[in-house]
């Protein structure tokens, strides 16, 4: 009877392995790590390492500005590296389904980080739409925005292209009357005067923002097999022209003085709590933390693979990008400053100021900026490139993984990847318009702005170190990599990476004050608004996925609760935990039959 008993459970247990093996067999995985690894660097390593923390470095105190982001490199960005990478790969789920496994009570993570990753795909995308137009007017005889002999051009516009055309100027470049703020303003955007006022759309950037959505879907259509392919070029190519204008950067004249504005430390700017805001802010947007990208990607490796050791490595590779763009860009800033005769002050820009803007002026100044102008904004699109269809990989892995059965048949996938891509564009399009610019930033602002993403690393520390519990996620590593990751890493997910967002989020509360375009334009209260509802619309998934489970949970209030804080059976470990108990009880059967024998 013991025995019979013994062969029951053991068929029992054997369903639930070989499900795991067959859905990982459905599911895919990388054919080697050098894909993993390539297409994680292109997820987090983006147009924010080139046109935000150079900026931020000049800005909030040369070099003295290390500290704080070292500080919150080590205490919350690799903590949540490694806890959202190791998460995917111990689960093999995308970004919902790995947490209705381990902690089911935080499911509605998975739904508001996909919400966000669709805002993020919309709004991001147009900025590749843009890339992709300077791109495109870069193969001209003379660049269309380093003159002023062009229909869009006022009778104001001014172009500085030597020392001499600006002894006299005094303003600042990114006026009115500049030609390149014209090619931008009048040509590229034709900004209208608000938000109130959209316009229509600009059918040369709708064009642009179509290629963009078909070079995405055709770079994810099949699954993790063609991202892991398409990461080979779009990860590494931009490295080689990051190289290349850093060589040619720091050769020319006026070099020095821009390196020396972007790294000279200024330590009494550490007494300002903005610049703690920026580094704690830099961080989490750069490595794309709260996503559910990093989960996704893991979801794909072996179980085996050290994890732990290769966040450490892109972390690494993250930081290191973003510290040597910085030499690149204010090279060629100090060389334009010098050029014309001003301060670096008066050229350092932020976001897309200084992706087109500033570098475009700055390039218009070199011998054959054609070249270089090809060279940079190839550079900008395959940055961008990747980051968007990552985005838009880790969102159809998590949908998949909720609808296997459903989504996995046939082709599926490739249709459903295609309506996401269609309406997506289609909602895009309101972004191309003559207000476009205005929706952007209140996408930007609101919707995947660093306080959402706080909120979602604190519930992330919370439900790993608490809920489910540190140790025995530390316990889940060493089965997959055969050793323990380090107790700061632990310390850091019970109290260090929690109380540090939690601060940082309050900060930014009591530091709140309304979105400005330009620092000018002040929005109607409608559009206020309309940015508080789209930010909710993610966030509020969280609370209304626990009521949820609640409500229809099975038993008391105590007994549900219960339910949904307890771990999935069918977790690695657990199965292995059961197979021991087993492996013993059949040996125990075995002994009691042969005494029974001997009998």
């Amino acid at each position: 009877m013991a025995a019979s008993l013994s062969a029951g459970k053991h068929e029992t247990l054997t369903g639930p392995v070989q499900d795991t093996q067959q859905s990982v067999k459905e599911r895919g995985q990388w054919d080697s790590k050098m894909e993993f690894i390539l297409t994680v660097a292109g997820a987090i390593i983006g147009l924010g390492n080139i046109w935000r923390f150079p900026y931020l470095c000049y800005k909030n105190g040369g070099g003295a500005f290390f500290i704080p982001y070292i500080l919150y490199l080590v205490t919350c960005g690799i903590p949540l590296f490694i806890l959202e990478t190791a998460l995917g790969q111990y689960t093999s789920q995308g970004g919902i389904t790995c947490w209705r496994k381990i902690c089911p009570v935080f499911e509605g993570m998975g739904y508001a980080a996909q919400v966000i990753t669709i805002y993020g795909c919309m709004t991001y995308i147009v900025i590749l739409a843009w890339a992709f137009l300077y791109l495109f007017s870069s193969f001209s005889v003379d660049l269309p925005w380093a003159n002023c002999n062009n229909a869009w051009n006022t009778d104001a516009c001014v172009t500085f292209g030597t020392k001499n055309a600006s002894s006299n100027w005094t303003g600042s470049l990114l006026n009115s009357s500049s030609s390149v703020v014209e090619f931008w303003q009048r040509r590229v955007l034709r900004i209208s005067d608000g938000i109130e006022s959209l316009g229509g759309i600009r059918w040369e950037l709708a064009l642009c923002l179509l290629l963009s959505w078909i070079v995405c879907y055709f770079c994810i259509w099949k699954g993790v097999k063609s991202t892991g392919k398409a990461a080979y070029v779009t990860a590494t190519f931009p490295y080689v022209m990051l190289v290349v204008l850093f060589v040619r950067g720091v050769t020319l004249p006026g070099a020095k003085d821009g390196i020396f504005y972007y790294l000279y430390p200024n330590t009494t700017r550490l007494a300002d709590p903005q610049v703690w805001m920026d580094a704690g802010t830099q961080i989490f947007y750069s490595y794309a933390i709260g996503l559910g990208y990093l989960t996704s990607l893991g979801s794909y490796n072996k179980y085996n693979n050290n994890c732990y050791k290769d966040s450490f490595y892109l972390c690494l590779l993250n930081s290191g990008t973003s510290f040597v763009s910085g030499f690149a860009i204010f090279s060629i800033l100090g060389h334009m400053a010098r050029e014309q005769g001003v301060d670096i002050s008066v050229v350092a820009e932020s976001g897309p100021g200084l992706v087109f803007i500033v570098y475009p002026q700055a390039v218009s100044l070199l011998p054959c900026p054609q070249f270089w102008a090809v060279c940079f904004f190839s550079m900008i699109i395959l940055l961008g490139v990747d980051s968007q269809f990552v985005g838009l990989e880790s969102l159809m892995t998590s949908v998949t993984d909720v609808y296997p059965n459903l989504i996995r048949k046939g082709y599926r996938r490739e249709m459903l990847l295609l309506l996401i891509c269609c309406c997506c564009y289609l909602v895009g399009l309101i972004m191309v318009t003559e207000g476009g610019l205005y929706i952007i930033q209140l996408f930007d602002h609101y919707v995947c702005s660093g306080a959402t993403l706080l909120l979602l690393s604190i519930c992330q520390s919370l439900s790993i170190g608490w809920i489910y519990g540190a140790e025995r996620f530390c316990d889940n590593i060493e089965d997959m990599i055969g050793y323990r990751p380090s107790s700061l890493v632990k310390y850091c997910w019970l109290y260090i990476t929690p109380t540090i967002c939690t601060g940082t989020f309050v900060f930014s509360l009591l530091k709140y004050s309304p979105l400005k375009f330009n620092n000018t334009y002040l929005y109607p209260w409608w559009a206020y608004w309309l940015g508080w509802f789209l930010a909710m619309s993610s966030l509020s998934l969280i609370p209304i996925t626990m009521v949820y489970q609640l409500y229809w949970g099975k038993g008391t209030f105590w007994q549900r609760l219960q339910t949904i804080c307890r771990p999935a059976d069918d977790l690695p470990m657990m199965m292995k935990e059961e197979m021991v108990v087993l492996y013993a009880l059949d040996h125990v059967t075995d002994d009691e039959k042969t005494y029974s024998n001997n009998l």
